[in-house]
């Protein structure tokens, strides 16, 4: 049944990702991507384009030597995150969000928002970013509006510019979210604390099945000398059920670049220093390149170097335990990520929405944050006990395998588990159905 409308952008992973999760809900199960849906109209994409092509380049200029990260901070001062204390009124618009507003009396996103009218103006509207938020508003969407938010703090810009009066409702992943919307100005009346919308197939239903049986399986490999289930069996027991006597797969991690491209050097080198581990069996590594072809093919000759990769004639054959998730389109990125993710112990990324991923029991080892964004995620993981951060990579084969062994990446897993939000999409969907009345 289509319970809602539900817009994205396809502007990096984040907030198709996030919407993935909700898609089997929406009109045509499938998100619609305010930046280049079908039938846009040409102006409306240049504006979208000059935006994404602008953001795209400050993440891969943000590698180069000095000058890089100089340009970034130029940049990221426009989308920063102000400091919490001392707790005073963050209302007043900042510079973009002020941008935003004058496109939208310029007509920006009208086309949208009046296609989604004539086709059922009697749905509620939902949204993984805050622009298509402020359109829907601005055109006088007649039902509810919700907006999920996909970091553990936000900037001014996520409120609308006059928040008292607006009537969008936010879908907060944190307590900090909450409190943030607050001081912006938001109507606590329009902030439901749910979670982040994790996807149901990590999950299963609400009793959590799903997500229950594969942690019991990824504690094998996260604590292989039974120091951590030595002293918490009592908890781990009584939240997941007695563990299988072994893994049904090998110590896997997962390393996932972003919607950019960036960081993928990283993914490289851990499988450098892991290479003798990963052809002897002993550790599978997963290199995601999302559905950049160009990443994949950076991926694919890189390891042809190191000699886990060969390749006859346009068949390649993987070496050792190794392999590169590539799709050819995001709904099979997506799907082919989050089966991955299944058999995933350790989740090797940019403190990006995948932070929140956390919470199904695996650990998040943080790779450098991109931009004031993910530096607020980052602090999020490591303060709630959930990630930590990557040491020097050269030794990787030895501070991963002491962690291993001490247990504190079971730790993590189980402490995220417990504590982090898991529900999201269950909470989300229960709140769009009461106040819609359907």
């Amino acid at each position: 049944m289509e319970k809602f409308w539900l817009i994205s952008v396809s502007m990096g992973y984040g907030h198709q990702r996030t919407a993935f999760s909700l898609a089997d809900f929406a009109v045509g199960k499938k998100p619609i991507n305010a930046n280049d849906y079908p039938g846009s109209p040409e102006k409306d994409r240049k504006i979208w384009l000059t935006s994404q092509h602008f953001y795209e380049g400050i993440s891969n200029v943000y590698r180069l030597p000095l000058i890089g990260k100089l340009i970034f901070k130029v940049f990221d001062q426009f989308q920063k995150i102000l400091s919490f204390y001392p707790k005073r009124d963050l209302s007043k618009p900042n510079f973009t969000l002020k941008q935003i507003y004058s496109l939208l009396k310029k007509g920006w996103g009208r086309h949208l928002i009046e296609r989604c009218k004539k086709e059922n103006p009697r749905l509620p509207l939902v949204t993984t970013f805050f622009t298509p938020a402020f359109m829907a508003e601005h055109f006088g969407w007649p039902q509810d509006i919700f907006c999920v938010v996909c970091d553990a703090d936000i900037a001014r810009t996520w409120a609308p510019l006059n928040p008292q009066k607006s009537k969008i409702k936010y879908f907060a992943p944190t307590e900090r979210v909450v409190e943030r919307l607050k001081l912006y100005g938001v109507n606590p009346e329009n902030i439901f604390l749910t979670g982040y919308p994790l996807p149901i197939e990590n999950i299963g239903k609400e009793e959590m099945e799903i997500l229950k049986k594969d942690l019991r399986y990824r504690l094998l490999n996260l604590d292989p000398q039974k120091r951590y289930f030595k002293k918490y069996k009592i908890l781990i027991e009584s939240s997941l059920g007695k563990l299988p006597s072994k893994p049904d797969h090998p110590l896997t991690i997962l390393f996932s670049v972003g919607g950019a491209g960036a960081q993928k050097e990283i993914g490289i080198k851990i499988a450098q220093v892991l290479a003798p581990k990963i052809k002897k069996g002993e550790v599978k590594l997963i290199l995601s390149a999302g559905v950049k072809e160009k990443v994949k093919n950076y991926f694919e000759k890189r390891l042809q170097k190191l000699n886990l990769l060969s390749k006859n004639g346009p068949m390649y054959r993987y070496i050792g335990l190794i392999e590169i998730l590539y799709g050819k389109d995001i709904e099979d990125y997506f799907e082919k990520f989050n089966k991955a993710l299944r058999k995933t112990d350790i989740l090797w990324t940019k403190p990006s929405e995948l932070s929140f991923y956390s919470a199904l029991g695996i650990p998040i080892i943080i790779s450098p944050p991109i931009g004031s964004q993910e530096e607020f995620n980052m602090r999020w993981l490591l303060k709630s006990g959930f990630g930590i951060y990557q040491e020097k990579l050269n030794h990787v084969d030895q501070w991963l395998f002491d962690w291993l062994n001490n247990g504190y990446l079971a730790e993590m897993a189980m402490e995220a588990f417990i504590e982090g939000k898991k529900l999201g999409v269950f909470n989300i969907n229960k709140i769009i159905e009461k106040c819609s009345g359907s």
